[in-house]
């Protein structure tokens, strides 16, 4: 079982739900760690527990969701880098390894170009970089029509948490790895029970559509991560969000990335996962716990 502390950090509105995941010693190193678009702190669950005393993840419920759902406005990218530099400020920690996953990769990436002097490393989990079709798109109709299923979820209302829990497990992403045993049981159960508010048996997702337009329309006004001047790692999936052969990062655009500042940046490719998996499964969550020791032990 891993680890699991509760540390409530003060930001504008109230208070963010942060997580202490992972490595119980005090002197591990932290790592700030920040989910997707309507995901939670319990994204990052599989990579802590494949870290083990390497780091401790503080992994971030961020404005709008799970246990910081109820922070009001302001939403988007900056409100989220302004919420992500107080828990830098909180833990101390002045130059930090930062990992994200989808929306928290283009969090992640916008606070390292806006504040240099706070970020040590990147990790960037398939995120970051322009979405493929989107370059000439009008941002609210890409992001309405790209987010449809998502958004399509957080207007339905569940029975009771298996419901929930089995709603996910159906989920054309995560299907075949549930079966499998590539994302377990009892994960898959906490990332659901984690989302959910209300009472059975109109129990329902957290997650403010607020939020999610405002930071979701807020990816084609912010600087990507080919602003960034640290050090930094972009795994990608071959696959997208609902397991399809069309990847949010392609390979191709991450190299590119890559190629462009071949002394800090790398691209890999993580084989067999998709755009949920690369975090929620076991064979994602190594390579993403690999890419956050490498970059903990790195010197910088």
């Amino acid at each position: 079982m891993t680890d699991r502390v509760s540390i409530g950090v003060g930001v504008a509105g109230g208070e963010l739900a942060c997580y202490r995941l992972g490595a119980p010693a005090s002197d591990a190193p932290l790592v700030l760690a920040i989910h997707g678009i309507t995901s939670s702190s319990r994204n990052w669950v599989p990579a802590a527990r494949e870290l083990g005393d390497r780091a401790a993840l503080i992994a971030v419920d961020l404005r709008g969701r799970a246990a910081s759902s109820g922070l009001p406005a302001p939403y988007g990218v900056d409100a989220d880098v302004a919420d992500m530099i107080a828990v830098l400020d909180h833990f101390g920690l002045q130059r930090a390894v930062i990992a994200g996953h989808s929306l928290g990769a283009y969090i992640a990436a916008r606070l390292a170009a806006l504040h240099p002097e706070r970020v040590r490393s990147l990790v960037l989990v398939d995120g970051g970089l322009t979405i493929p079709g989107s370059e000439n798109a009008d941002p609210a109709a890409f992001m309405d029509a790209f987010l449809a299923p998502t958004l399509a979820r957080l207007s339905m209302t569940f029975a009771d948490a298996s419901a929930y829990r089995d709603w996910w497990a159906r989920h054309p992403a995560l299907a075949d790895a549930v079966r499998s045993g590539e994302i377990a049981h009892a994960d898959l159960e906490e990332y659901a029970a984690n989302d959910l508010v209300g009472a059975p048996p109109q129990l329902r997702s957290s997650v403010n559509p607020e939020a999610i337009r405002a930071d979701g329309t807020d990816l084609f006004h912010i600087p990507d991560a080919r602003r960034i001047a640290c050090p930094a790692v972009l795994l990608c999936a071959p696959r997208g969000l609902s397991d399809e052969p069309s990847p949010m990062q392609p390979l191709a655009l991450a190299q590119s990335w890559a190629d462009a500042d071949p002394g800090r940046r790398r691209a890999i490719q993580v084989p067999d996962v998709n755009h949920y998996t690369i975090a929620l499964g076991a064979t994602g969550a190594r390579a993403v716990a690999a890419a956050i020791a490498q970059a903990v032990t790195a010197e910088g």
